[in-house]
């Protein structure tokens, strides 16, 4: 899997790794998601995107979080930078947010508050 964040992103989005023009709306696409993620309580502090060196490892995130929270960021950016078609598409995309974004937060919310060994 692509480590970099702007990287597997444009490539979920179709662009090619090496075009560049769109770069500046992606990254700012994937900084809104992650400041999203991070107001929801992924993550420790908040981390921004400033170019393809940045990778997912880096966001310090468990494995769990990690692999919600990917495709959590691609949906964003997809919604944001290239929108679906039809109104189908838009509420079955938003009803993946709605169930990812609940998905987040009860991940993150159990990193933080993990249960006692007695009651685990």
């Amino acid at each position: 899997m692509e480590p970099s964040i702007l990287k597997s992103t444009k490539k979920l989005l179709n662009l090619p790794e090496d075009y560049d023009a769109f770069d500046l709306d992606v990254l700012t696409h994937i900084n809104m998601a992650l400041t999203t993620a991070n107001q929801i309580g992924v993550g420790d502090i908040p981390f921004a995107v400033s170019d393809e060196d940045a990778t997912w490892e880096q966001l310090g995130i468990p494995g769990d979080q990690l692999n919600l929270l990917r495709t959590f960021v691609f949906l964003k950016v997809k919604a944001a930078f290239d929108p679906d078609a039809t109104s189908f598409t838009q509420e079955a995309r938003k009803q993946q947010m709605e169930e990812l974004t609940e998905r987040l937060y009860v991940a993150a919310d159990a990193a933080r508050h993990p249960l006692p060994e007695e009651v685990a």
